[in-house]
């Protein structure tokens, strides 16, 4: 069991804003924004995807690289939750995944627009849409002994990770399709998992309350 109670306040508090657009008109969320940090306030569209002119050449991000990491580290900071001792949920939005591809582009020295392509082909599935959750679900291990241990132990975790609101319903995880063959394993789990969360209406609001 992984109680979701852990989460602190200020993980709530990001994390519906991304939610409350399944309810709301994307007008109606000023008061939202209003509390994000300007990395977060992203564009809320029907849908929050990334596309080619979202991603900055290798001149132009370093120009704002130091400035941009500093925002997307207290971003993750109010996402990311702690499940015991060895598991992390690192709940992601739009900002946290333009981070991560500008990170892989300049690691790797990616300049044609083909291979951007691509990399948006495999980050843009991990953008929530309205009414979602998504998030990287990590298995901390540092030994090959807790590896032995623990990978074995916790096969299908990706898919038993649940939330627990107020009206007493459950939103279970659901293994993000695109990856789920190479990491899904029967006798072994990977140390990471790519999983949502899909909220009716109704679990929208019982989220925020």
């Amino acid at each position: 069991r992984f109680p979701m109670r852990r989460l602190l306040s200020s993980t709530f508090a990001a994390l519906i804003v991304g939610l409350a657009v399944f309810s709301a008109p994307a007008a109606s969320c000023g008061a939202c924004l209003r509390h994000t940090t300007r990395g977060e306030e992203v564009m809320m569209a029907t849908s929050r995807k990334l596309q080619l002119t979202d991603i900055l050449d290798l001149r132009a991000y370093e120009r704002i690289r130091d400035e941009r990491r500093v925002e997307i580290i207290e971003i993750k900071r109010r996402r990311r939750v702690q499940l015991g001792t060895v598991v992390t949920l690192m709940f992601e939005n739009r900002a946290t995944m333009q981070s991560q591809i500008h990170e892989m582009m300049r690691a790797e020295k990616v300049v044609r627009d083909e291979q951007i392509l691509e990399e948006l082909h495999a980050y843009n599935p991990l953008i929530p849409e309205a009414g979602q959750l998504s998030a990287t679900l990590f298995i901390e291990l540092t030994t090959p002994e807790q590896m032995l241990e623990w990978l074995p132990k916790l096969v299908n975790i990706e898919s038993s990770i649940g939330i627990r609101l107020s009206d007493g319903s459950t939103v279970m995880s659901i293994t993000e399709e695109g990856h789920a063959e190479t990491l899904t394993r029967d006798n072994v789990t990977a140390a990471v998992h790519y999983i949502r969360f899909e909220f009716t209406p109704q679990q929208v609001e019982a989220f925020a309350s």
